[in-house]
């Protein structure tokens, strides 16, 4: 009988064992992906307001950005997207309940001193369709962001026009800089 509880017990540390190795491997991967993402988003909105001034990064946000996280789903079999509490899409940006609940720390931990740029969550979830790893990388606004997503105030009349007229239903404004505009969220079914 002691023999047969310690295997079980030893089956159970291997478990915890293997589902951390799991968990690891599940981050950088995610983080494989979700780097560049980041990266090539940030270069194809540097370049169009170079090339065109503020309101031409809000296509690249409209189509480029969508289009660069329905390639990489397709591509991985995962479902990746950017989401927000102060949704500027709501057909494409809307958090669900996870997202939703993991935004509000990351802003509860920006609020206490914790640095945007590095807030990550990863963990394996149940839902009711199955077992999920979830990964989400916060995007912290930055000076650039201010543009599109800073103070009303502060949006030239141009930019008003082009987001009122591409997002009817934007909430995305208000922000300061190093606040957390919103995340990248990869859904990965296990």
């Amino acid at each position: 009988m002691k023999k047969l509880m310690v295997v079980a017990i030893m089956s159970m540390v291997a478990g915890v064992a293997m589902a951390a190795e799991d968990l690891s491997k599940y981050v950088e991967e995610s983080k494989a992906v979700v780097g560049p993402f980041g990266q090539k988003l940030m270069a194809a909105n540097k370049s169009a307001v170079a090339n065109g001034g503020h309101e031409s990064a809000v296509g690249v946000c409209k189509e480029i950005a969508p289009q660069m996280a329905g390639d990489l789903s397709r591509q991985t079999g995962w479902k990746l997207t950017r989401v927000s509490l102060k949704v500027r899409n709501p057909l494409l940006g809307a958090p669900d309940a996870w997202e939703q609940k993991k935004l509000q720390e990351f802003d509860a931990r920006a609020a206490k001193g914790d640095k945007p740029d590095t807030l990550v969550v990863a963990e394996v979830v149940e839902e009711p369709a199955g077992k999920y790893f979830r990964f989400m990388k916060a995007i912290p606004v930055q000076e650039g962001c201010l543009a599109c997503h800073g103070d009303a105030s502060h949006i030239s009349d141009g930019m008003k026009a082009k987001l009122k007229l591409e997002y009817p239903n934007d909430k995305a404004t208000g922000y300061s800089v190093g606040q957390i505009r919103g995340a990248i969220s990869v859904k990965r079914p296990l």
